[in-house]
């Protein structure tokens, strides 16, 4: 049986979806940060004879991520799904959206598979001199962190921005740190979608004249100690197996792929 999940779902929910706070980083963040009682966000779960939660379906603004640990309601989460006709993108683990997009008969704009990869702990440290070098960003140096990642390549189209950066550090559900050397931001990395048990790892980024130079690894470390020592899961996508190397040598495990698929 599937049904629209409210408050008095909470409980039921949090404890099935945190049994793996990585993998369910969007749907503990979103459940955390605004609940079950908003006209951009809705839940449903499906249940089992026991009334057991089984399966989970999130809709934020017009983005769907399932969520199931085995065999789930395919095709009524497509109904829900199939009945919304501003539905522009599924995404999720992709043992879980894969057996759904095929009923899904919107036109695809783009389809997308990323290395979906979590930390429980570092495998790799730092002096605390190196360390020392590592800031946390703070509101006024939003532009000069934004002009860095604008000025590398593969951050050039991103969506990052001044304002969804004040945003993400006013709501506490993202902080950056970066290193200067000489006084010029040389290095940075970020999180997003930070909630009480996971958080991701996104825009790591180093000025080219900085680069092999270790900065972004320094940095790096930094950032994941002080969210491991919270308590919380890291993960992070990424599709260039090079990059996987390093994230790797940190701690991360790849835990399988994430699919996104967007539609027109």
């Amino acid at each position: 049986m599937i049904k629209k999940l409210t408050e008095e779902n909470r409980l039921q929910l949090m404890e099935f979806v945190c049994k793996k706070p990585a993998e369910n980083l969007f749907i503990i963040g979103d459940v955390e940060a605004f609940g079950f009682n908003n006209e951009f966000q809705t839940l449903w779960g499906q249940f089992n004879e026991e009334g057991e939660l089984v399966a989970v379906l999130l809709r934020y603004e017009s983005n769907y991520i399932p969520y199931a640990q085995g065999p789930y309601d395919i095709e009524g989460f497509a109904q829900i799904i199939n009945s919304d006709p501003n539905m522009r993108e599924l995404s999720g683990l992709k043992e879980v959206v894969e057996k759904l997009e095929p009923l899904i008969p919107k036109k695809k704009r783009s389809d997308n598979s990323f290395y979906y990869a979590k930390c429980q702990r570092l495998l790799e440290s730092k002096t605390q001199e190196e360390l020392s070098r590592v800031e946390k960003l703070t509101l006024n140096e939003l532009e000069e962190n934004v002009e860095l990642l604008k000025g590398v390549p593969e951050f050039k189209t991103s969506n990052i921005t001044v304002e969804s950066k004040k945003r993400m550090i006013e709501n506490n559900t993202g902080r950056t740190y970066f290193i200067r050397v000489d006084g010029e931001m040389a290095t940075t990395a970020s999180t997003t979608a930070e909630n009480s048990a996971s958080a991701m790892i996104i825009a790591v980024a180093t000025k080219e004249e900085f680069k092999r130079q270790g900065l972004a690894t320094v940095c790096m470390i930094n950032l994941c100690k002080d969210l491991l020592a919270e308590g919380k899961e890291l993960c992070l996508f990424y599709d260039n197996p090079e990059a996987g190397k390093i994230y790797k040598r940190l701690g991360f495990e790849d835990i399988g792929f994430w699919n996104m698929y967007r539609y027109i």
